[in-house]
């Protein structure tokens, strides 16, 4: 009887968990398409990923390009800002009643504000009468020569001060550096300059000019002869063995 039990049920057919009409099957198929869903969006955000790497690549060579253009305008621009105060330094000191030469404890912090008190009242009586009572009744215009640096006062309540840098005795170029001074009561503030672009006046002003506004025009002065004297110092070697090179050939 035991027997006949078994082989009955050895004979019976099987049924799978993934027959064509169970329900597994279809869930199965339905986990399938949600794979296969999965795999196409991961590849598309692969997509997207892809093209977003390509457009930041444009976009940073883009912005290379113009940080370029900005700085060959700018050192255009540079060229006519030192045409222009180069102008106004040789016209302030050829219309100058005096000049006068200030060594050591001469140059302090009671001649420069007797410059700014200058300039002001220079400003105000221009403001007051115009330009016709100035011509009519000129007052001393007096240029500070300290070192390397010639002081003036320009027009619109400005000081100028032009550097004069030098190399083993021989004169190198000229910089600028125009102060503005609104009022006492307010600091003063780098107009217009033109000092190299990669050395730190902007800091140099922050750090300095509302403090202690004669150790930055000071400050500014040896910044400027330290970056000349470097220049030249690598400079001489290379044209010494340019030279070198020219004469052998």
């Amino acid at each position: 009887m035991e027997s006949d039990v078994e082989e009955s049920l050895r004979k019976r057919p099987r049924k799978y968990p993934f027959s064509a009409d169970s329900s597994s099957r279809k869930q199965f198929e339905q986990y399938s398409g949600r794979t296969f869903a999965f795999t196409g969006e991961v590849n598309f955000m692969q997509d997207d990923d892809n093209r977003l790497e390509i457009t930041r690549t444009k976009f940073g060579s883009l912005l290379k390009r113009h940080g370029d253009l900005t700085e060959r305008l700018a050192r255009d621009s540079d060229k006519i800002i030192f045409e222009r105060l180069q102008k106004e330094f040789e016209a302030a000191r050829a219309s100058q009643t005096e000049e006068i030469c200030l060594d050591g404890e001469e140059w302090n912090d009671g001649l420069l504000a007797t410059i700014r008190e200058r300039v002001h009242m220079e400003a105000d009586r221009k403001a007051m009468h115009g330009d016709a009572d100035i011509l009519a009744c000129p007052q001393d215009k007096i240029t500070y020569k300290i070192g390397n640096k010639v002081i003036c006062c320009l027009e619109g309540a400005r000081i100028g001060v032009q550097y004069e840098t030098s190399f083993a005795g021989e004169p190198c170029e000229f910089y600028h550096c125009v102060l503005e001074s609104k009022s006492f009561l307010e600091k003063m503030t780098v107009l217009e300059h033109t000092v190299p672009f990669f050395l730190p006046i902007r800091e140099i002003e922050n750090d300095l000019l509302s403090s202690n506004a004669m150790k930055f025009i000071d400050h500014v002065g040896d910044l400027l002869q330290a970056f000349v004297d470097r220049r030249e110092q690598v400079d001489c070697p290379c044209q010494t063995y340019k030279g070198a090179v020219w004469k052998s050939n």
